[in-house]
């Protein structure tokens, strides 16, 4: 994985060939970033990603032979530190949710900007995640065969077993803060926010912080 000062190295998983060259001039316009590799289907993203460890992955969802909520589901089976960021539109935000909910990094929209979608990996790549809470939102309220009144009470336990403090973490961490942010938002230090994270994490079996704010999302009254 790419550390400070070196470049970011990214797959792209797009059965269009127009998108993944769009991509890729977008993203070497960055001199920071690095395509080091690029499918069509999910099935040769996997075993590329198993050959090529990639920083990161941008992933398509609808694509023939296997789609990119069965790749991301294996790549992160085999490799959960994996990030992967998931490239959608607002047709498929069940399998987006899905795919949150498995691991992945976050979710953006193929009309992105291209100075949002270069933020959106720098962030992605730097150990944060992607996640709009108004585009989350309006997923939680669409995706999911149980109704949301289950869904809300489930999460609602989930969160119950959180100190207070932790509480106010998780929300932090749904609203995209960094670290640092949390620990200026709440007067505490940075060694702290760790730990409260890692308490969060472990609790709500969370394997990422958009797991987590999946969890507090669907816990609100909306």
């Amino acid at each position: 994985m790419g550390t400070v000062g070196e470049s970011i190295r990214i797959m792209l998983v797009d059965d269009e060939n127009l998108v993944r060259a769009g991509l890729r001039m977008i993203l070497e316009s960055d001199p920071r970033i690095d395509v080091v590799g690029e499918c069509a289907d999910g099935r040769s993203a996997v075993s590329m990603v198993a050959e090529l460890s990639p920083d990161l992955v941008l992933m398509d969802i609808r694509m023939p032979v296997m789609d990119g909520l069965a790749a991301s589901e294996a790549i992160l089976r085999a490799s959960p530190e994996q990030k992967i960021l998931v490239l959608t539109t607002f047709n498929t935000d069940d399998m987006v949710l899905s795919a949150l909910r498995m691991g992945a990094s976050g979710f953006l929209l193929k009309d992105t900007p291209p100075a949002e979608l270069m933020e959106a990996i720098n962030q992605v790549a730097a150990g944060r995640t992607m996640l709009s809470e108004s585009v989350t939102r309006q997923l939680i309220a669409v995706a999911g065969s149980r109704p949301e009144s289950t869904r809300r009470n489930a999460a609602l336990e989930r969160l119950a077993v959180l100190t207070e403090r932790e509480r106010e973490i998780a929300a932090a961490m749904a609203r995209g803060s960094s670290n640092q942010e949390i620990a200026e938002e709440l007067f505490i230090s940075l060694a702290t926010v760790k730990t409260h994270i890692g308490r969060v994490l472990d609790k709500l079996d969370a394997d990422n912080r958009v797991q987590v704010a999946l969890c507090v999302f669907e816990s609100e009254d909306r």
